[in-house]
């Protein structure tokens, strides 16, 4: 098998990616990650974007079409008989949809007329609710095969019945561990940009502000550890429709010196970088990014126990209940207090996303994928 994997790798190949939307996500962030990784190994990627804007950044050659679909009949037929000819023009070697609505619509293109095999990838232990289980379940058989970036949300999927359990595989999400690593000469250069002291303690959130990641429990528990420890400071990165319940939260609880809404930020290597405690709130998740990325950067994590989260942490991160804030307040401050970290634990963080999680290695998994489903069609 590994010869096998071996000599797909060097056959150029013809990627068609469906997904949801191109905005600053997790699973937005990944489908750039991989589809810079497979050109760079001499593949061709295209992009199929069911919704308008691009935030995140894509290699130079990769082609985006954007459909605008919306939610009307006609709409979606428009986008479908768009999506046919991309097929029929491009004549792709397999299409890889990506999130609940770029999974349907690629099955329902897949059902229209010949296509080549499609995959279709889950990144959240929740994709939705009775009636998406239901659309899952009643087109599972119009795709090859349905994968998962996490076990616990591959066992999410199966239990609801969404997949049938010989029909869903796991493949990670990849972390780009050269973009995110340490460095000390970035980290002082960041913590001035942020008017930082040497006294201050950063703690950096990454996500969009949404009722899944739940940062409202997060500031719940940052007023406990800003009362203990003046000095820590939280930055949350990310933008999302809970802003201003947020904006008045941290107003509430007299933390507007403490704390920061930074907004969607392209520059997040270097903030990880300059903080020193990584935390996560998130009720929901698939497999984490922003924790595997503040892994790689050598930060220890604070993190809920949502789903993923202990597979790509292997025991580095500390982890809470969910929707505790009290719980999440301890583990910070206990954190907190024994900083600095000694280098091996930051050596040991950064391996377990090294060994597991290369962005190179993810890639390949998938093109064994793509020849073995290719060459079965």
């Amino acid at each position: 098998m590994a010869a096998s994997g071996d000599s797909s790798a060097q056959q150029p190949l013809r990627i068609l990616v469906i997904t949801t939307g191109l905005k600053l996500g997790g699973a937005e962030q990944q489908i750039a990650a991989l589809a810079g990784a497979f050109v760079a190994l001499g593949h061709a990627v295209s992009i199929i974007s069911l919704t308008a804007g691009q935030e995140v950044a894509l290699p130079p050659g990769i082609t985006v079409t954007e459909l605008a679909m919306r939610k009307t009949p006609l709409s979606m037929l428009s986008a479908l008989r768009k999506a046919r000819r991309i097929v029929s023009q491009w004549q792709p070697d397999v299409i890889h949809a990506h999130m609940v609505h770029g999974n349907l619509f690629a099955r329902v293109l897949a059902r229209t007329g010949h296509t080549p095999p499609v995959i279709c990838s889950a990144h959240s232990a929740h994709e939705g609710g009775t009636l998406r289980t239901l659309a899952y379940r009643l087109t599972d058989r119009w795709c090859a095969l349905t994968t998962h970036v996490s076990e616990a949300g591959r066992r999410a999927m199966i239990d609801s019945g969404a997949v049938p359990p010989g029909r869903m595989a796991v493949i990670p999400n990849g972390i780009d561990i050269m973009r995110f690593r340490p460095d000390p000469v970035a980290r002082e250069r960041a913590r001035g940009d942020l008017v930082l002291s040497s006294d201050d303690v950063l703690v950096l959130n990454v996500g969009r502000l949404v009722p899944e990641k739940d940062q409202a429990i997060l500031v719940d528990a940052f007023r406990d550890v800003a009362t203990a420890l003046p000095r820590a400071r939280l930055i949350i990165a990310g933008d999302g429709p809970l802003r201003a319940a947020l904006t008045t939260r941290i107003a509430q609880y007299g933390l507007n010196h403490a704390v920061l809404l930074a907004g969607a930020r392209n520059d997040i290597p270097d903030l990880l970088r300059a903080a020193d405690v990584f935390v996560l709130s998130s009720r929901i998740e698939g497999m984490p990014l922003a924790v595997g990325e503040a892994l790689a950067s050598g930060l220890p994590v604070v993190a809920t126990a949502a789903a993923g989260v202990a597979e790509l942490a292997g025991g580095t991160a500390t982890l809470t209940p969910v929707g505790d804030a009290p719980a999440l307040a301890r583990a910070l401050l206990e954190v907190i207090t024994q900083l600095p970290d000694s280098q091996a634990k930051c050596d040991r963080r950064r391996s377990q996303i090294v060994s597991r999680f290369d962005v190179g290695a993810v890639a390949r998994q998938w093109l064994v994928q793509y020849q073995r489903l290719k060459e079965g069609h």
